[in-house]
């Protein structure tokens, strides 16, 4: 994300062979998009898809785990997902940009919509994958990403969310894992802006710059750390 602008541009002279870019990572566009299964494709750019959007066969979640890119990959594993969105909630402007959120000045978090099908997946199921895909105990961001708007979150759409969210956190809390409390919030769902397009699905569309980010990002290797869980 922007706090590894020096990454992406050695990883642009070095493996793509083109001159150096002026611009983050996060700020270049790219062409195509997908959907998982036969879903389709995310919402376009900064339209935004209020909390309890969707029909009664498709729930909805929404989580914040840093860089969106990183959250969106993990969720398009999780069996039942019928679709993911990068995208920016939680703040006091409307249609926000990528700058403006990277700023830290809007009161948004990076953060991904998720669509799934509840007959072959749930929430608590989803709540299960979010957690070893974080860092819990980081109050100020995610690994290399700092600021308030990389924090971790759970967002409710719906009083049983909430139940379930903070069920799930006491549970975590309570294991013995960690002797430091869970920093991860748990907030009401409000407007949803899908971030531009060239955000989603990065880590298809740009694999090479996606794995060197989210490797020097120290991602993989705290995770390992904390959960024992190796990707």
């Amino acid at each position: 994300m922007a706090s590894t602008y020096h990454i992406h541009r050695v990883i642009d002279g070095l493996l793509l062979g083109i001159a150096l870019v002026t611009l983050a990572a996060c700020e270049q566009p790219a062409a195509r998009s997908k959907s998982i299964g036969d879903s389709s494709a995310a919402s376009s750019a900064n339209s935004p898809a209020g909390p309890t959007g969707g029909s009664s066969m498709v729930g909805i979640a929404t989580f914040a785990g840093g860089c969106f890119w990183c959250t969106e990959a993990d969720f398009d594993k999780v069996p039942g997902v019928i679709s993911t969105t990068s995208g920016y909630i939680g703040g006091t402007k409307a249609n926000p940009t990528y700058r403006q959120v990277s700023s830290g000045k809007t009161g948004h978090i990076e953060a991904v919509q998720v669509r799934f099908d509840p007959e072959k997946t749930s929430f608590a199921k989803l709540l299960v994958a979010f957690w070893p895909t974080i860092d819990p105990l980081a109050s100020n961001g995610q690994f290399c990403d700092n600021g308030s708007q990389y924090r971790s979150a759970i967002f409710y759409e719906d009083s049983d969310q909430r139940m379930q969210a903070e069920a799930s956190r006491a549970e975590l809390a309570a294991s013995g894992r960690f002797t430091e409390s869970i920093a991860t919030e748990i907030l009401p769902a409000t407007e949803f802006y899908p971030a531009e397009e060239y955000h989603q699905d990065y880590y298809i569309k740009n694999p090479i710059r996606y794995s060197y980010y989210r490797s020097n990002c120290g991602r993989d290797a705290r995770l390992a750390e904390i959960w024992g869980i190796s990707r």
